[in-house]
């Protein structure tokens, strides 16, 4: 069991991981049960917190993913939905159009010409994560 909560310490000193993360990590060095122990006493000395890295992934991807986006790389690494929507709310990251608009401008240099090009542009956005009324509002009027 100390050898366990060794390992998770020197995991979260590489950087934040969530719950589920480091579960799946030291799944193989110990039963569930021990596991379980370890990872409640971490959470409880507050070495393991899903809300502080959901506060550091927002920080350092917010300004070039768009909402759906975000939410989804974060309800894949096991943060509760009302935990992804609060740390949302709370960030002080830009509204999404200004986000949209920044990412767009650092790729793109014109507004589409047709609706060719509008397409390639629109699929980008929405790769990033970003809702298509947002797209179609920054695609209408690109310039602020």
């Amino acid at each position: 069991m100390n050898e366990l909560r060794q390992r998770a310490i020197r995991l979260l000193a590489r950087r934040e991981h969530t719950r589920a993360e480091l579960a799946g990590k030291l799944a193989a060095l110990g039963t569930q049960e021990e596991i379980d122990a370890v990872l409640a006493e971490l959470a409880q000395t507050g070495l393991l917190s899903d809300a502080r890295y959901a506060e550091a992934y927002l920080r350092t991807n917010a300004a070039r993913f768009g909402g759906a986006r975000l939410r989804q790389a974060l309800r894949r690494k096991g943060i509760a939905g009302e935990l992804i929507e609060a740390q949302l709310a709370e960030s002080d990251a830009p509204d999404e159009l200004a986000r949209a608009r920044a990412v767009w401008s650092r790729k793109f240099s014109a507004p589409p010409a047709d609706a060719k090009e509008w397409a390639r542009q629109a699929r980008f956005l929405q790769s990033r994560g970003f809702a298509s009324d947002i797209i179609r509002k920054l695609l209408k009027e690109p310039s602020p």
